[in-house]
């Protein structure tokens, strides 16, 4: 009985520690050592943002620069030496982002400056927000005097704007900016206390409305007034951007860590090009239409289906990528993942900057209304065809965004080192894959996914150029529609998307780029026979978002350097 007694203690003190044993690999799979400072730093800085709830107020940008700076010094008192490869990237790329925020944060306080001319009265509202989100008693008498000098402020602004000339757009849009915040923190001011305080509800209430309405005045006065101020070559499209330089994009470059000049990456797009019309001849001379590849490029944009079927189109696509996946045995698709990607239909306002349907968890499918004319409707139509189609569910789905958007909520979440030459990089690089397994079943097909390497290719080049202030929004639209075959009304809704849609000056270009970084590492670890197709696509789902450069490191255990600076030339130049 006694030594029953000490077997079932013994064996209560080794469970435990052989559960652990076994979950510690698995468990270490999801964290590293840098990982609680971007943890706490991404909730410190949600905490203060939140408090500090007037993004324009002096006292948020410093504190949270004293946030900032506080984890500069805590990441570098680790000993980044003693540190594995994963642990080295999310110190390195965790250093870099910090530094952009405060390089950010100056320029923000640039575009503050530069519109604080026309907002005077911006500090008695940030005062009193200040004694609002303690609850400190307000004088209502007194804050109905300043709320009085507000009026006569806004008047003699707006009669300014009215009798004087223009102001630039950057410095009017940046002042509208900043008069909203400012206007939702005195509305939150003004429904703290009113009901609530009787002296204040009957000495502010008047004069709190009477400031509102004029805050609406004024941004109205200063959109009509802004005028833009752009070193863009003026033409007849309508578009209106601000190419930001060599200098600028050389910057922009290096801090996603590609080491190439602009030049360069137009050469690359070339070269890409040169490889896409050898394909594309091919393709159309078994169509039967000989060196016309415009032709078949015309009967393929034909095959487009009746109004109300291309839900249909988009699944039996879908279904045909999955099951090519899985019969490749490419990737590991969660169950969860295939049952829960969904439709819905694209606005005809939203197709205006996204002719083509997007994707994630959700594909938005851009195809007409009955509001559109009848020209719209069919070039939308026809540039949604299903050959087209065919090489672009793949890229919005799976294995695409939308098996990228399931996985990094599942894996390394704490990573968020967002780069577009990852999330379309990778989407590019199944396009790119699945041609050369022989995902194409027919000539037409080729032509379909032709048409969209072509277009990644012109993404550079057209962006590029405009940037390097070498070409206008209109060069850009021909660009696309005679070197691509676009219809012109889809290349139209391209520039703008590009220029005035939000984009950075770096995201057409991250398709193609990233597409080919994800490929140029595939070579090493697959067809080297280092790793499987699966093994290789599984392990990049699993270590989140990055440069492909820092992945590349991690996927081929090469620890980089604390002083690292990008190095990978990834693809081959003449």
């Amino acid at each position: 009985m006694k030594h029953t007694l000490l077997m079932i203690v013994a064996l209560l003190f080794i469970q435990p520690a052989k559960a652990q044993s076994d979950t510690t690999p698995s468990l270490y799979l999801q964290t590293s050592e840098v990982h609680h400072l971007m943890v706490h730093y991404k909730a410190d800085y949600g905490s203060l943002d939140r408090f500090y709830a007037i993004k324009s107020a002096p006292e948020r940008m410093e504190r949270l620069r004293k946030l900032v700076e506080r984890y500069q010094t805590q990441l570098s008192a680790l000993d980044f030496n003693s540190l594995p490869t994963g642990s080295r990237v999310d110190y390195i790329l965790f250093q870099r982002d910090l530094q952009e925020t405060l390089r950010q944060w100056q320029e923000q306080e640039k575009k503050q400056q530069e519109a604080g001319a026309w907002i005077s009265f911006a500090d008695m509202i940030y005062e009193l927000e200040k004694k609002r989100r303690r609850g400190a008693s307000l004088d209502g008498q007194q804050v109905a005097g300043q709320l009085d000098s507000m009026t006569q402020m806004l008047k003699r602004s707006i009669q300014q704007l009215t009798q004087g000339d223009s102001v630039e757009k950057k410095v009017a849009d940046q002042a509208i900016l900043q008069l909203d915040d400012l206007q939702g923190a005195l509305e939150d001011i003004y429904t703290f206390y009113h009901g609530y305080d009787p002296m204040f509800t009957w000495w502010a209430d008047h004069p709190y409305q009477t400031v509102d309405t004029l805050l609406h005045q004024y941004a109205d006065s200063l959109k009509k007034k802004s005028k833009v101020v752009s070193t863009q070559k003026k033409d007849a499209s309508g578009i209106v951007g601000r190419p930001i330089g060599k200098e600028e994009l050389i910057r922009q470059l290096n801090y996603e860590m590609i080491p190439y000049t602009p030049e360069e990456l137009i050469t690359i797009a070339q070269k890409e090009f040169a490889w896409c019309d050898e394909q594309m001849l091919r393709a159309s001379r078994e169509m039967g239409f000989g060196d016309d590849w415009k032709a078949a490029l015309e009967k393929v944009k034909n095959t487009f289906v009746p109004p109300g079927k291309q839900p249909e189109v988009i699944l039996r696509l879908l279904n045909e990528s999955i099951n090519f996946l899985k019969n490749n045995d490419l990737i590991t698709i969660p169950p969860l993942a295939e049952e829960t990607w969904r439709m819905i239909m694209m606005t005809p306002q939203r197709q205006r900057v996204n002719p083509f349907f997007t994707g994630g968890e959700v594909i938005s499918i851009s195809y007409p209304t009955q509001t559109m004319s009848h020209e719209d409707k069919l070039m939308s139509m026809r540039g949604n065809n299903p050959h087209f189609s065919r090489a672009t569910v793949h890229h919005e789905l799976i294995a695409g965004h939308g098996l990228q958007q399931f996985m990094n909520q599942r894996y390394k979440t704490y990573r968020d080192f967002w780069t577009p030459f990852w999330v379309e990089g990778w989407s590019l690089y199944w396009e790119r894959l699945l041609w050369d397994l022989g995902f194409p079943q027919s000539p037409e097909d080729r032509v379909g996914m032709l048409f969209w390497r072509m277009h990644r290719c012109a993404r550079i080049i057209f962006s590029l150029n405009y940037h390097l202030s070498q070409w206008t929004p209109q060069q850009c639209i021909d660009f696309l529609v005679n070197r691509v075959g676009h219809e012109r009304a889809n290349a139209e809704g391209e520039v703008r998307r590009s220029f005035e849609g939000g984009y950075s000056p770096l995201y057409q270009l991250a398709y193609m780029i990233g597409g080919l970084q994800f490929e140029a590492l595939k070579k090493e670890l697959v067809d080297s026979g280092t790793m499987s197709y699966r093994e290789y696509h599984d392990a990049v789902m699993h270590e989140n978002l990055m440069p492909v450069e820092m992945l590349r490191a991690i996927l081929r255990n090469e620890p980089p350097e604390k002083d690292f600076k990008t190095q990978w030339r990834f693809y081959r130049l003449p």
